[in-house]
């Protein structure tokens, strides 16, 4: 993100869904996002007969799960106009349900 406006700031990322989430990672290898996903995968399994919060399919509740373990906002310091991330880091959506879903992001900058 660039901005002309701000040099220096705060920037608040906002998820608005109960069953996707937003995390920092690495973004040089992308064997990292997918080495999450499997390991969510495994601690918050599909179709556990003990979940009552099936409505929308096996995905429903362990999707709603792991966005509890994760984050649905994120602060990130703005710097010369810019996203102040590490070398390495990269802003990932983070979805929990089988299928794609269409998702809304909130963001609010203030400098």
């Amino acid at each position: 993100m660039a901005s002309k406006n701000v040099e220096t700031g705060l920037l608040t990322i906002f998820i608005q869904h109960t069953s996707a989430s937003l995390v920092i990672q690495e973004n040089a290898d992308l064997d990292v996002v997918l080495d999450m996903a499997d390991f969510f995968e495994r601690l918050v399994p599909e179709s556990d007969p003990r979940y009552r919060h099936t409505l929308e399919g096996p995905d429903d509740m362990p999707s709603h799960i792991r966005a509890a373990l994760t984050q649905t906002h994120l602060s990130i310091p703005v710097l010369g106009g810019r996203m102040a991330l590490g070398t390495w880091q990269g802003l990932y959506v983070f979805e929990h349900r089988a299928g794609p879903q269409r998702r809304s992001v909130v963001l609010h900058l203030a400098g």
